[in-house]
């Protein structure tokens, strides 16, 4: 779907109540592009009243963020009462919690804007489904519905699109012409450049600290055709513990925890691995896992994740197979 037919389709389905969501712990990407299109709706459709909902929590990166940016959150929405549903970078319902039968319940149509690997679930579940996986994030996505509708994003934001860009991509380390293009465009808006270094960096905590060295201690090795490739188990900050051990030498980590809502497994790989093997984390490893494990899995090449029901050992060791089958086939 180009970007017209995906502004007409929103045109044609927008109501006056809107609520837009995102995937529990949120990143940047995810904060500033439902931002962003609260401020946007308003210009398609005149007088709507938007309401933006994590549905569980924030990073802590992006909590800084929302204060910088004084962005209003909504942490318990009446779905039920809503008009048009938007769900913004979220790779699978998993990712929505407790907010995920609501959503499936609701009757309000529900608009997807991502940037994922496509998942059959919740596009089955939506009446619009607008993804690009050439895109370096959701952000960019927005702004390109934006420029659509011939609208000029506020420095406010444009400053929020830059954000939700330079995390995703860490920090313009990435991206395609077109993302390039977009971050200067955005900076003749807001030329603060200089703010989102420091607005997207934070210290360690003690905690996250401790799972990154357990995580090294506690690592299985593989060498899988000549690639290193990882597994380990800590109880939480699985996502920071697997770039941890990229940084230690690992081309592809895969690190989980287990708890009263189940497993969740991280997936980091470098760009160097996934430019050699074609490996995408999130089409050809998570997906797959999460449904094996009757949950779902999301991601993108280099960095995908599952939520999902289960034995954690037996799913780790699941994902190192299936990226030894794939790697020992190419």
């Amino acid at each position: 779907m180009n970007l017209q037919e995906a502004l007409n389709g929103i045109r044609s389905i927008l109501g006056h109540r809107i609520c837009i969501l995102f995937h529990h712990n949120a990143d940047p990407d995810a904060l500033c592009s439902a931002y962003a299109l609260s401020r946007l709706l308003p210009s398609i459709r005149a007088g709507v009243e938007v309401t933006i909902s994590p549905s569980k929590g924030l990073s802590k990166i992006s909590e800084r963020v929302a204060e910088h940016l004084g962005i209003t959150l909504e942490e318990n929405p009446i779905i039920e009462e809503m008009d048009t549903l938007f769900i913004v970078d979220t790779g699978s319902l998993q990712q929505l919690e407790e907010m995920k039968d609501r959503v499936l319940t609701a009757k309000a149509p529900l608009v997807v804007i991502d940037h994922h690997a496509e998942h059959a679930e919740i596009k089955a579940a939506s009446r619009l489904y607008i993804v690009d996986e050439e895109a370096a994030s959701t952000c960019e996505i927005t702004y390109g519905l934006y420029k659509e509708a011939g609208v000029k994003p506020t420095g406010q934001a444009a400053k929020a699109l830059l954000l939700g860009i330079a995390y995703d991509t860490r920090r313009f380390a990435s991206g395609t012409s077109a993302t390039f293009k977009a971050i200067g465009e955005l900076l003749e808006l807001d030329g603060a450049l200089a703010e989102i270094p420091s607005l997207l960096t934070r210290v360690m905590d003690r905690s996250e600290k401790i799972a990154r060295l357990k995580a090294g201690q506690r690592m299985k090795i593989y060498t899988i055709d000549g690639w290193l490739v990882v597994s380990a188990e800590v109880s939480s900050y699985q996502a920071s513990a697997a770039r941890g051990l990229l940084n230690l030498g690992a081309d592809l980590a895969l690190v989980g925890g287990s708890g009263e809502g189940g497993i969740r497994i991280s997936m980091r790989s470098t760009e160097d691995f996934y430019s050699e093997t074609s490996l995408h984390l999130g089409r050809v490893i998570a997906i797959p896992l999460g449904e094996a494990f009757r949950g779902a899995g999301s991601g993108h090449s280099t960095a995908a994740g599952v939520n999902a029901l289960g034995d954690l050992e037996e799913a780790l060791n699941m994902a190192v197979k299936m990226v030894s089958e794939r790697l020992t086939h190419i």
